[in-house]
């Protein structure tokens, strides 16, 4: 972690407390995977690093274990980033595959004319950067399509699972594009490239069904892709042994 950044943080909140802010910073940075999965969190490091004292940074840190993305292990010493796994991805977006698809359908009804232009023009940069695999362009379309879609349906219930799965979903979208190949080789590639624009299409068409499985493909090809990419292994077992932009 560098102390230009967490000077940023404190120009933009001047009112919040230091372990607040400590506390977002280290959020941010695990979400985006720039402390990687498995990571151990130093606490005189992280301290020593930003300038200041330990105590904000110990608060910080039990804050992340009370939300669930930071860990300590019972045959070690110390706290540790969550690590990320095939199993949990398959839990996760089973959910994810329940709040998505029915806000997909409901689009269908309640989102304006300006929301499907949008969610074209994400869907086609995607495809765009999934061709050109242009990982930075990949993950600047991917979350705003599926932010926007749950924002569009008009459902609060819905807005509110989505958003306590969003940081969740955050990490393991980041693993997918940034360390989990996109080979030619793997069958699911082109279906993972267009299946936005079936979205899109269908929401278009105002059809609730076809916008519902459309997503629901999107969800198994992206599960299906990952799978595939590990080779009957675990993909994220490669993530856990990277520690990208270790601060």
């Amino acid at each position: 972690m560098k102390r230009d950044r967490f000077q940023v943080y404190l120009d933009a909140n001047p009112s919040a407390k230091l372990r607040d802010i400590v506390s977002q910073m280290l959020y941010d940075e695990i979400v985006s995977l720039c402390i990687a999965p498995g990571t151990k969190l130093n606490v005189n490091s992280i301290a020593s690093a930003l300038g200041i004292s330990r105590t904000p940074v110990a608060e910080a840190i039990m804050n992340l274990c009370e939300q669930g993305f930071v860990v300590s292990k019972p045959d070690t010493s110390g706290f540790f980033v969550i690590d990320l796994s095939l199993k949990d991805m398959i839990d996760l977006y089973d959910v994810r595959a329940a709040i998505e698809c029915e806000a997909a359908a409901l689009c269908t009804e309640r989102a304006d004319s300006g929301t499907v232009h949008e969610l074209d023009r994400l869907a086609g940069e995607f495809a765009d950067c999934v061709i050109r695999k242009d990982y930075d362009g990949m993950i600047a379309t991917d979350m705003p399509f599926h932010g926007l879609i749950v924002e569009s349906c008009g459902n609060k219930y819905i807005q509110k699972c989505y958003n306590m799965l969003l940081p969740n979903l955050t990490m393991y979208q980041s693993s997918m594009i940034k360390f989990i190949s996109n080979s030619e080789d793997n069958p699911w590639s082109p279906s993972v490239i267009y299946n936005h624009v079936a979205v899109v299409e269908a929401i278009k068409m105002h059809i609730p069904d076809l916008a519902k499985q459309a997503m629901a493909d999107h969800v198994k090809s992206s599960l299906n892709f990952t799978m595939f990419s590990g080779g009957g292994a675990d993909p994220f077992s490669t993530v856990r042994k990277t520690k990208p932009g270790k601060k």
